[in-house]
């Protein structure tokens, strides 16, 4: 059991808990993952067939790094193993099991995976085609809605059934929906667990099969489980009930995605006999950062009691911020992103009493003295976070970031849903599923062939032969050059079909002899054929099927983008609290604490005693972030929408007790030439 040294005595109990069902509550910095590997390793060491084993999470980050750590430790302490355990994400697990039962699902094997551009568009035909304005029925809104029911396990006929007005209108939309999605071979994200959860519970051999594959199930994260994973999840561990569940009930913010606190409330009404392990002690913050978001959260009344504690150093205060406007709270932020780098030296230059706030500030002179500061190695600039609570925020701190030099990345904008990786994209699934109509509808004019949209409806009806003679040519030519992928992509390695495809398709001409941004374009492009390097250990077409998968599946936390990915490491990273949820950071930022923005309410809606609680759990998910140093910071003006308002200090603020706080003294932001 020498692996298991390293735990302390609740993580060695849950890593030493082998049969029947398990609930590990982990606090926030508890080492959850850490407990997951070691119990796996432990499972194996017991005897186990790594294959008998299936360990689930949320995000490709997640799942990445627990993979990475479990082949780790099996090359530390259970060597010689020939098998390794199934991790991924709920969707990945969701397009395995698909992919292998394709054809009882009334699909081939390579069905298409719409991301959100192109679930949107087929929706807006859908709305269009039952004589409905999009701009009056909003196709996103739709598709949230659709969403929500597939994401509570609703069945469409049964949708149908109700009778407000917008339920018709969107029973009507998804109806159509799920018409065109059968046409192209494709699915959207919630198919691939609602088909999955549906295709184990009708078929009893299928679902046999996989629970005997599989007799060991771990479930990272799961107070954000909605209904269909759920259900999902009690399908798999039907019959062996060797399930083990990880999560925090006071980590639960995605209930606008459907997650259900009750999932993980109710668990062990839904397993019976089920063990119980607190992880409690916490191995990322500071002892006042601790006994802050303690304080914060004990508020909320729907929640298992549980208490964090550190033997981390007491560490500084919490800072806390009154900015006079946005402008000005992104100024003080990266003020003190540059004190951090200075180690404080720089503090010398804005000390004394403040006068007149951002408007004396000179940019010219202060830009220069950034310069000097910007690149200083005593703090890694990956190790500073800014969190906010909606995505508007982020205008006025790129601006501040621009005005002090320091380089930032914006979290949230992915590699994948560039227009032309897209486009890319577009052309090996469409070489692999020619039915992809919304893949043909995007490439056939890129490079431009002059085929308007009279000759694509012509096309999609089957009338092609009464187009003019040079047109039918030029469409003969384009599923040619389809074909031609398609050979290359069952034959060649992943790059070499990638780098074919961008030149036969004409696509590396086009963009070669553009403008500066097409060159970027290109260089984008590029670029995957250089991510997809890694998938050339694979046969040939079995590597592009898995980049279209990982692709296809890719979240918020797989790029950060401030132009390359690979450009700006070390660099500031700006994003809302929901996307830093899994991360950590040195040095944490959590700006707009007023009233209305954070706690978040919306005009006109009557916040329900949840909501409330969802919020502060949110705002608890965000103090736990940081690590060493913590600043929170609130605007009494703050411009929203074109109109000025005051505002509030948050509530959240008055429950942090003031013994943990220091206030930011008054600061000149102005450097006099």
């Amino acid at each position: 059991m020498d692996h298991l040294s390293e735990l302390n005595d609740r993580q060695k109990e849950a890593a030493l808990h082998t049969k029947g069902p398990l609930l590990i509550v982990a606090g926030a910095g508890a080492g959850k993952t850490k407990t997951i590997t070691h119990r796996i390793i432990n499972l194996i060491k017991q005897g186990i067939p790594p294959e008998k084993i299936l360990a689930v999470t949320f995000t490709n980050k997640a799942a990445r790094e627990m993979r990475e750590r479990i082949l780790s430790e099996i090359e530390k302490n259970a060597k010689g193993q020939d098998s390794f355990p199934f991790v991924s994400t709920f969707h990945a697990l969701g397009v395995f099991i698909i992919k292998e039962n394709a054809r009882l699902l009334g699909l081939t094997r390579h069905f298409s995976i719409l991301d959100e551009a192109d679930s949107t568009a087929m929706i807006k035909e859908s709305i269009k085609e039952i004589n409905l304005d999009p701009k009056e029925y909003e196709p996103r809104r739709i598709k949230g809605i659709i969403s929500r029911e597939k994401g509570n396990f609703t069945d469409l006929e049964e949708y149908k059934e109700r009778q407000d007005h917008m339920a018709k209108i969107a029973g009507r939309v998804w109806e159509l929906y799920e018409e065109k999605k059968k046409k192209e071979n494709a699915l959207d994200f919630d198919d691939l667990l609602l088909k999955t959860v549906k295709l184990l519970k009708e078929n009893k051999i299928v679902r046999k099969k996989y629970q005997n594959k599989w007799e060991y199930l771990h479930i990272d994260e799961y107070q954000d489980t909605n209904e269909v994973q759920y259900r999902l999840s009690l399908l798999l561990a039907e019959g062996h009930g060797n399930i083990c569940v990880v999560g925090d009930a006071d980590q639960n913010v995605y209930s606008w995605r459907g997650a259900n606190l009750k999932n993980i409330l109710h668990f062990e009404k839904d397993y019976p006999g089920t063990k119980v392990v607190l992880l409690e002690q916490n191995y990322r913050s500071t002892q006042n950062i601790l006994e802050a978001a303690n304080v914060v959260i004990k508020k909320n009344k729907f929640r298992p009691e549980k208490n964090l504690f550190t033997k981390n150093e007491e560490g500084d205060r919490i800072s806390l911020y009154e900015a006079l406007d946005e402008t000005d709270e992104a100024d003080f932020v990266a003020t003190k992103i540059l004190e951090i780098l200075d180690g404080g030296g720089i503090s010398k230059i804005f000390s004394g009493p403040r006068v007149g706030r951002t408007s004396k500030m000179r940019i010219s002179g202060l830009n220069q003295t950034a310069r000097k500061f910007s690149d200083l190695p005593s703090v890694n600039l990956s190790e500073v976070a800014v969190l906010y609570r909606t995505n508007f925020q982020s205008r006025a701190l790129e601006e501040a970031m621009l005005r002090y030099n320091i380089q930032y990345q914006v979290l949230g904008i992915k590699f994948f849903e560039r227009r032309e990786v897209k486009d890319t994209l577009a052309y090996l699934r469409a070489a692999l599923n020619p039915d992809s109509l919304s893949d043909i509808r995007r490439i056939i004019n890129f490079p431009k062939r002059g085929v308007g949209k009279v000759t694509l409806a012509k096309l999609f009806a089957g009338e092609e032969k009464s187009l003019p003679a040079g047109m039918r040519v030029k469409i003969s030519i384009f599923y040619k050059v389809l074909e031609e992928i398609a050979e290359k992509i069952r034959t060649e390695k992943a790059s070499a079909a990638i780098k074919f495809a961008v030149k036969k398709s004409g696509i590396e001409t086009e963009l070669s002899s553009g403008t500066e941004e097409d060159s970027e374009r290109l260089e984008n492009i590029k670029e995957l054929a250089t991510l997809a390097l890694k998938y050339d250990q694979m046969p040939p077409g079995e590597g592009i099927e898995k980049l279209l998968e990982d692709a296809a599946l890719a979240g918020e936390q797989d790029s950060l983008s401030n132009k390359k990915e690979n450009e700006n490491k070390n660099a500031v990273k700006l994003m809302t609290v929901h996307a830093a949820k899994g991360l950590e950071f040195e040095y944490v930022f959590v700006v707009g604490l007023e009233e209305g923005l954070f706690p978040n309410e919306r005009e006109g809606e009557v916040k329900s005693a949840e909501d409330s609680e969802e919020e502060r759990r949110l705002f608890y998910v965000a103090l736990t972030r940081a690590k060493k140093k913590l600043f929170l910071s609130y605007a009494n003006y703050r411009t929203i929408f074109g109109s000025r308002s005051i505002n509030a200090p948050s509530e959240f603020i008055y429950d942090i007790p003031g013994d943990l706080l220091e206030h930011e003294g008054e600061k000149i932001k102005t450097i006099y030439l």
